[in-house]
């Protein structure tokens, strides 16, 4: 659902706009390379924190044999999505609001998977439209964080999740709250019936996150160009709050469903 912005896009239109342009940009796709390094997973082509490591944690963090359902929530143009559900020998289900997202998921998925093997859909976190307990796992890449309601989306996870599944998803959180208090997320997956399994730092995302915003404004000229200007703006104004990532910590977290 929002694969760079580090503040959400309110309009279905807005995410429309940015998906396609970023889709198209060579110059987004070569900054994105240069800034992760090694770490960057060219065939995913990520515009979020997916980097090598993080796609080894949540196979690690999924625990989730073949023939398994892993539904995707906020999947984007559907690549981190996709690379999991080949890796696992699963089924993907990806949701977002985004036609424009869904179109390019699935026009890439029969680079992934076979044609039975991955289904896309527009729908919201707190409203999916899956059956109960449909799914094995559910993951979500820069995501959830950016649902209109977190904790409706966290009871619809809870919902389509089947006992014992797992839950796998990156997100930041203040450095000044301490892990279980109030508004952190180990408190809302409590309170939506999850057990936190792990809660992890990525340690990679703010190096990455530096570099990138860094040649984002290098190359501020050239993304208005190519961006238009209002994809452009919302990536150099994401980098120039480049300081709070000090006072924050990107998250990978694994959280399994309780029965009830």
């Amino acid at each position: 659902m929002n694969e760079t912005f580090a503040t959400p896009i309110t309009e279905t239109d807005g995410y429309d706009q940015a998906f396609r342009a970023l889709h198209d940009s060579r110059l987004v796709r070569r900054l994105w390379a240069e800034a992760m390094g090694e770490q960057y997973p060219e065939e995913v082509d990520p515009f979020s924190s997916c980097c090598w490591w993080l796609l080894g944690q949540f196979v690690a963090g999924l625990r989730l044999g073949p023939g398994g359902t892993v539904v995707d929530l906020g999947c984007g143009r559907g690549g981190p999505g996709l690379w999991l559900a080949r890796a696992l020998s699963a089924r993907l289900v990806g949701i977002d609001i985004s036609p424009v997202a869904i179109e390019l998921a699935r026009s890439r998925a029969p680079q992934f998977l076979a044609d039975d093997q991955a289904s896309f859909h527009v729908a919201e976190f707190g409203s999916t439209g899956l059956e109960p307990a449909t799914a094995d796992a559910v993951v979500s890449v820069d995501a959830l964080p950016f649902a209109p309601d977190l904790d409706a989306a966290l009871r619809e996870i809870h919902r389509i999740l089947r006992v014992g599944g797992r839950l796998v998803f990156t997100a930041a959180q203040s450095r000044a709250q301490a892990p279980g208090s109030a508004g952190t997320w180990e408190r809302h997956l409590e309170d939506a019936g999850f057990t936190v399994e792990t809660r992890m730092i990525n340690a990679f995302h703010h190096e990455h996150f530096r570099r990138l915003y860094t040649l984002w404004n290098e190359h501020a000229a050239d993304l208005r160009s190519e961006l238009g200007e209002v994809v452009a703006a919302g990536l150099l104004a994401e980098a120039a709050g480049v300081e709070q990532l000090d006072q924050l910590d990107a998250l990978v977290v694994v959280a399994q469903r309780r029965p009830g």
